[in-house]
């Protein structure tokens, strides 16, 4: 821990260990941690990049036998590569189910979420060189490099690093008027694109599922602009569908994917564009414009590949979609049992969000609402890792703490996992309550942290 603090972001080692959160944890099964005291915690963490918990055997022996017998190229920038491939045919042929559309697609590979929307920017500026604009939400998280930061509209992220991309445009998530309205006062052949997550994971799992998604196909049916959905958090079975904007009626020009590819064991992205769009983006003598020197490597494709076959074997996103039910309608519950803790709880599939209550009066700190909300979610995340849950704050949604447990996690433990966040909720009935069940000396070491920011 100490190189950590010496070497690496002090700061968020000194937060995560005012709050005893810092670890170093070990994972005693796919969907458990053990700290250095031996406490163990059921692991409902990672941002919904572990669909299998930590070191799943399935996957972990075909990495061995990857190691042992593969004689693929490693680094296949400018060769063929089998894993590549295979993964780029099994991709297209599952979304082509959904979307037939989309069935002469292709797929360019990254190494992150970021990456991938990155390269989506890049194919919807290919695709309409003559449009200014790129449209996109409130409360949206598309990542934090230069062109995924410039869509991701927090003041926090962004400010420093400013100027960013020009010519985006933020309209309120949820509201088709809005964006009617303001695609109209642009005028449409001026729009690049709009980009939208069908749930907006680091905003706290917030979403319009029917009626904002409906309306949008009626919005964009008639116009030349792209749709680019964000599917990083969303798709692969995360909220119970394979593709959580087909679900909601969408027909996007490009799709991004990332995290549960990977299988919580390697970094991967990829980016679907239409035919069309890759051949006048990527096309001829113009197809090194976007390259990478570990983007599809063969390690990633297949591990990326096996992860795929993981989820279409157990049919993953459909225990996601069962769980998920069972899931929200009991922390809904418990919402309603506690009601001075938690406001509301939301979920799709195996991502759900608990928004808490201030822990002090918004009214009373008006010039510091922000920093309140900021605090009641470090709080909340506090109290379900005292009761044997780790958990995640929602990034952007300031006061909420989310839950993305693997989608393999067994019922049994499953169940425990709610049964905890009950027991914190007894512990804490109201939002104050957690004040006066946290330790002063981690009160203090938020309060230093605070003044600091």
């Amino acid at each position: 821990m100490q190189l950590e603090t010496d070497f690496g972001n002090a700061d968020l080692i000194h937060a995560m260990q005012t709050l005893d959160m810092a670890g170093p944890f070990r994972a005693v099964s796919p969907w458990e941690l053990e700290d250095e005291r031996g406490v163990r915690r059921i692991n409902a963490t990672c941002y919904s990049a572990l669909p299998f918990g930590e070191r799943h055997p399935e996957l972990m022996e075909f990495v061995r036998e990857y190691f042992e017998h593969n004689r693929s190229k490693g680094l296949p920038q400018q060769s063929v590569s089998p894993w590549r491939a295979a993964l780029q045919h099994n991709l297209i042929t599952l979304l082509a189910r959904f979307s037939p559309s989309h069935a002469d697609s292709e797929i360019l590979l990254s190494n992150s979420g970021a990456e991938a929307v990155e390269a989506a920017i890049k194919f919807v500026r290919g695709g309409r060189p003559n449009a200014r604009y790129l449209v996109n939400f409130t409360a949206a998280y598309h990542g934090l490099t230069w062109m995924a930061l410039s869509l991701t509209p927090n003041h926090d992220y962004q400010d420093i690093f400013k100027p960013l991309l020009p010519d985006v445009v933020t309209v309120p998530f949820g509201r088709i008027e809005a964006v009617r309205e303001t695609i109209g006062g642009l005028g449409p052949k001026n729009v690049a694109a709009v980009i939208v997550e069908p749930i907006q994971g680091e905003a706290g799992s917030s979403f319009r599922r029917l009626d904002f998604f409906a309306h949008s196909v009626s919005c964009v049916a008639n116009t030349a602009f792209l749709v680019v959905a964000d599917e990083i958090q969303t798709g692969l079975g995360r909220t119970g569908h394979w593709f959580e904007s087909i679900a909601q009626g969408l027909e996007p020009d490009i799709i991004t994917l990332a995290k549960p590819l990977g299988g919580g064991l390697v970094p991967i992205g990829a980016t679907i564009a239409r035919r069309g769009l890759w051949k006048r983006t990527l096309g001829g003598l113009s197809c090194g414009r976007n390259t990478s020197t570990f983007g599809g490597n063969s390690l990633a494709t297949a591990v990326a590949l096996r992860s795929l076959e993981i989820l279409l074997k157990h049919d993953l996103p459909a225990r996601s979609a069962k769980l998920g039910e069972r899931g929200l309608a009991r922390l809904r519950t418990i919402q309603v049992r506690y009601p001075d803790l938690l406001k509301e709880a939301r979920g799709a599939g195996m991502l759900f969000a608990l928004q808490f209550r201030p822990v002090i009066p918004p009214e009373q700190f008006r010039s510091h609402a922000d920093l309140v909300r900021q605090v009641t979610g470090v709080l909340g995340l506090h109290i379900l890792h005292e009761a044997g849950v780790v958990a995640n704050l929602a990034l952007t949604g300031k006061g909420t703490v989310r839950l993305t447990p693997p989608l393999n996690m067994p019922d049994s433990l499953f169940d425990e996992m709610l049964d905890r966040v009950e027991r914190a909720a007894s512990l804490s009935p109201a939002a104050w309550r957690m004040l006066v069940h946290t330790k002063l000396h981690t009160l203090v070491g938020l309060a230093a942290l605070a003044v600091q920011t």
